[in-house]
């Protein structure tokens, strides 16, 4: 890598891995996929645990892009990671884990509580088109989105929160528009995912979407 140029590590709500200076809120992982000189390869969907990490847990350091060691990667926030099709980690964000899986018991219908395996193979048949090995994308209703949801218009994610949409970029939220009403909603967040935000599952948003009510006052 050059001295200064930012590593390919940041991953859009696309789920579309990028090398920009800004970092984000999270980090995480979906297995190894760089090579020894910090390159990532095309093997980018094989790993089903795509997990989202904390940046800092129990003073251990890392060196990023170690050779033959999983690839860290770097969110803006959590819902960006959501519909990426990232779910949060089981040991550094434990009690986000936690209120996920419960969420997730609770959308399904069921009894059992789920194992992080099968939450992992559902979201992974979600998220990956298994021919062209993009991100798949859903079609509904902009009335019945959760907030935290991610949506494309005009080929840009915005993010759904109340009865605004926000546009996203790396630099932070946008100023927001009033959410669309009816069907012709392009979704980025996986269903499965989606389903655990209408169970309540609260994601950790950019501090930037709390200056929304000021933006909207100018």
């Amino acid at each position: 890598m050059q001295a200064g140029r930012p590593l390919q590590n940041r991953v859009a709500p696309t789920s579309e891995i990028v090398a920009v200076p800004s970092r984000g809120m999270f980090m995480g992982n979906r297995g190894v996929l760089h090579d020894d000189t910090q390159r990532l390869g095309k093997r980018r969907w094989v790993l089903k645990a795509w997990i989202i990490c904390q940046l800092e847990f129990k003073n251990r350091q890392r060196t990023v892009m170690t050779p033959r060691r999983y690839t860290e990667l770097f969110f803006f926030d959590e819902a960006t990671a959501i519909a990426a099709g990232h779910r949060p980690c089981y040991e550094c964000r434990r009690q986000a884990a936690l209120a996920w899986r419960d969420a997730w018991r609770q959308a399904s219908g069921v009894l059992e509580t789920p194992r992080a395996g099968e939450m992992d193979a559902i979201l992974h048949n979600e998220r990956v088109d298994a021919a062209s090995r993009i991100q798949r994308l859903c079609s509904g209703t902009f009335d019945d989105l959760p907030d935290g949801a991610f949506v494309l218009i005009d080929s840009q994610p915005h993010l759904i929160l109340g009865e605004d949409i926000l546009p996203w970029s790396w630099s932070g939220y946008s100023a927001p528009k009033p959410r669309p009403q009816g069907p012709g909603a392009i979704i980025l967040t996986p269903p499965s995912a989606m389903a655990v935000l209408r169970e309540g599952y609260q994601p950790e948003l950019h501090p930037s979407v709390h200056q929304r009510d000021t933006k909207k006052g100018n």
